[in-house]
């Protein structure tokens, strides 16, 4: 959280944030699936003015053979954000933000993916955030989980995710740029939506117990609306199939 310059306030009198949202209301959120012919499994996302494209391929075996593990296949991810997806143009290539993201990433995907099918191959998750606006993580989550089911990998859930935070003292859902920036604290989380499972949870800032509950709950309950976001994302693309199939 950085330092806000004076006189910027992020919440109004009315209960406005800078955006115009109410405090427990998310940036608009578009998905679509299958938007790349190359790969096994695709998705793209635009959640508020990020846009966050994602690709599977595989499963497939693994070289040089060391890496491979006889009783389950690796989800190997890599989050990367373009060059010019940001104001100031960031150096191309990994950075240190770039690859502890790909393992937080990777960390929340696992539990869905039932890699014991797939001994001894790896399935490879490509994360590109050509735009970036705040809660790109699980935004990144959120297109990698479309693009992995999109793959017809077996899973045993979608994995959805959304963050909430405390902006001027205020728990709010789903943080912008200027919140994520000059607000107190921002939590992220991932659940499998079917088990209310939670496969991340992280926190950035300072907030009290009942704090954080309550940006937990919060986000808990974004993430569902975004599962259902992806549920129609999916069956959007399977309609269009089959409609081409009776044609």
């Amino acid at each position: 959280m950085m330092g806000r310059p004076e006189g910027v306030k992020l919440i109004d009198e009315n209960g406005r944030r800078i955006d115009g949202r109410k405090k427990y209301e998310l940036r608009p959120i578009k998905m679509e699936v299958g938007v790349l012919k190359s790969a096994d499994g695709s998705a793209y996302v635009e959640w508020g003015k990020n846009k966050i494209l994602a690709a599977v391929y595989g499963p497939r075996e693994i070289h040089p053979k060391h890496l491979q593990k006889p009783d389950r296949a690796i989800l190997r991810v890599r989050y990367n954000m373009a060059p010019f997806s940001v104001e100031e143009r960031r150096k191309p290539g990994p950075d240190r933000r770039s690859i502890e993201i790909s393992k937080v990433i990777r960390g929340a995907l696992e539990p869905a993916v039932i890699l014991e099918l797939f001994p001894r191959t790896s399935i490879d998750v490509f994360i590109e955030v050509l735009q970036a606006d705040a809660g790109t993580r699980v935004a990144g989550i959120t297109a990698a989980s479309l693009a992995l089911a999109d793959a017809g990998i077996p899973m045993r859930d979608l994995v959805a995710a959304c963050a909430a935070g405390k902006v001027d003292g205020e728990i709010v859902l789903d943080l912008n740029k200027e919140e994520d920036n000059y607000g107190e604290a921002d939590v992220p989380v991932a659940i499998m939506p079917i088990k209310n499972d939670i496969t991340l949870l992280q926190m950035d800032g300072y907030l009290t117990k009942e704090e954080f509950l309550e940006a937990v709950r919060l986000a808990i309950k974004g993430a569902k609306a975004v599962y259902q976001k992806q549920r129609e994302a999916l069956k959007e693309k399977y309609l269009k199939i089959a409609e081409e199939v009776g044609e």
